[in-house]
């Protein structure tokens, strides 16, 4: 059923109805709070014993997924939304004396996003691979807690913001922050906002769409959309298509990409859905490392147990191995006196492994993150697997925000790097770092962090090899999926390797 937002569901009185500062009518799916306390999984149980469903292993670890936040987002109370003032959202006016010394007036300070806000879902796939029907569990059986909730078509929902953006430049003229001022009155509506087909085929949504979707995170609006495209094909070929990259980098940093179409080994395994990197370190992160290395090992073969290694008489214990692959935490493997001999000889027994728990590394826990990044190397040097989960966004593990922000400063005082542009976030260059290895140079460069240039380099190094292990190619190679060519892919990739590594480690 479709009707206006005003009759959103709330957990209070079904006469709620949103204060009247703007009128337009926004369209979106409407169902009833429910009474009870059952989650997706319940009803996807529920769907398979009334056999309206068939029982599939690749569906049941999406609706796991969607179980996670369902429990995640029952803990969670979005903060109350501080709707800013017209004055707030105007630029600031250059003094005289500003640009009588050619300074630059002041930026207006930016919101943060909650830190406890919980990671959205972008779910994506193919015409039939069940959407609709996951959205439809996701969004019938959220938390009693959740005081709004809306669901809407993507392209009904971009339209009734331009409206509103109309709306508020008409009333207060044009030279002000209006997505602000609209987001903050569609978050005062929804704390968990849903949108079905997410995509984007017009310039004017590509514009704001970036600003727009983390206006709302600010305000603590929990985002999950269903899509046929992974992130990075949206708006393809699209006019000024880099200026909506920032929006793609957004999406796959703040929600966690799920891909809803079945893909399966030479063993009849299906691939877990979402990729091998994921932040923060909450609920989901469990299961997102285990479901990796039961796909990546050998459990029913060879059960999880504890295993020894000796390295020139020490020995090297790994708390958690099946098959070919090795499962640490952080500080098992980083936190203790290890070094490149130990992880050389990790390889030669592993082809993939799990690391958890792993924290945002800054200036305090240099020794930790030279560590860390011997043994990215190492990973990457015998193109072995690696999954990780992370307390924060990767291209934050060796460098807090605040010590990037201080490294741009100093770049742009010394003119070795160009001037912020009005729109740019610290967030955009961290970005850009993992694919841009002379970026992360000439930023570096810039840092008393490191100790020279060899250090420097490593650093920037690791977010590339990072970003390249991401990969589906290299996530996929060897593994004997059934689209590469099953078993033979495979065998033909291990014995490709076992004479590559011969000749390198």
């Amino acid at each position: 059923m479709y009707c206006p937002i005003s009759q959103v569901s709330t957990a209070g009185p079904a006469h709620w109805k949103p204060k009247a500062r703007l009128t337009l009518k926004w369209y979106a799916t409407l169902t009833p709070v429910k009474p009870d306390d059952r989650g997706p999984l319940d009803e996807y149980d529920r769907r398979v014993l009334s056999h309206q469903l068939r029982d599939d292993e690749h569906q049941r670890s999406i609706v796991q997924i969607l179980q996670d936040l369902h429990d995640m987002l029952a803990d969670y109370h979005a903060p109350a939304v501080v709707r800013p003032s017209i004055d707030s959202l105007r630029p600031r006016k250059e003094s005289f004396f500003r640009s009588l010394f050619h300074q630059q007036p002041p930026k207006r300070k930016e919101t943060q996003i909650p830190v406890n806000l919980p990671q959205g879902l972008y779910m994506y796939g193919d015409v039939g691979s069940g959407k609709t029907m996951l959205m439809d569990m996701f969004y019938d059986t959220l938390p009693r807690n959740v005081a709004s909730k809306a669901r809407i078509h993507f392209h009904n929902f971009m339209q009734d913001v331009h409206r509103r953006l109309h709306t508020v430049k008409k009333q207060h003229g044009t030279d002000l922050d209006a997505i602000s001022f609209v987001a903050a009155d569609l978050a005062e509506h929804s704390s968990v906002l849903c949108f079905d087909e997410f995509q984007c085929t017009d310039v004017a949504d590509a514009m704001i769409l970036r600003s727009l979707l983390e206006a709302l995170m600010t305000h603590g609006v929990v985002l999950v959309t269903t899509s046929n495209r992974h992130p990075d094909d949206l708006y393809k070929n699209g006019i000024q298509r880099s200026s909506f990259i920032p929006c793609i980098n957004l999406l796959k940093t703040r929600l966690r990409v799920i891909n809803l179409d079945s893909t399966i080994d030479y063993r009849k395994i299906p691939r877990p859905p979402s990729g091998v990197y994921h932040h923060p370190l909450d609920k989901a992160a469990t299961s997102h490392s285990n479901k990796w290395f039961q796909f990546l090992g050998d459990p029913d073969l060879d059960p999880p147990h504890t295993a020894t290694h000796q390295v020139w008489g020490r020995n090297i214990e790994v708390p958690k191995a099946s098959g070919r692959a090795a499962m640490f935490t952080f500080y098992e493997l980083i936190g203790r006196a290890t070094g490149a001999a130990d992880y050389l000889e990790l390889m030669r027994s592993y082809d993939a492994f799990i690391i958890t728990d792993v924290p945002g590394m800054t200036h305090r826990e240099r020794d930790w993150a030279r560590r860390f990044i011997t043994f990215i190397d190492a990973v990457y040097e015998s193109r072995a697997k690696l999954v990780l989960t992370t307390a924060v966004p990767l291209y934050q593990l060796f460098m807090s925000t605040s010590e990037i922000d201080e490294a741009l400063a100093q770049g742009r005082e010394k003119g070795s790097l160009e001037h912020a542009d009005e729109d740019e976030r610290v967030d955009d260059v961290m970005r850009q770092m993992m694919d841009d290895l002379g970026l992360n140079m000439k930023m570096l460069k810039n840092s008393s962090l490191f100790s020279g240039d060899e250090e420097r380099f490593a650093f920037s190094r690791a977010l590339s090899r990072l970003s390249e292990m991401g990969s589906q190619e290299w996530v996929e190679r060897g593994l004997g999926m059934e689209h590469r060519g099953g078993m033979s892919e495979k065998v033909g990739w291990q014995k490709v390797r076992s004479r590559w590594r011969e000749d390198s480690l």
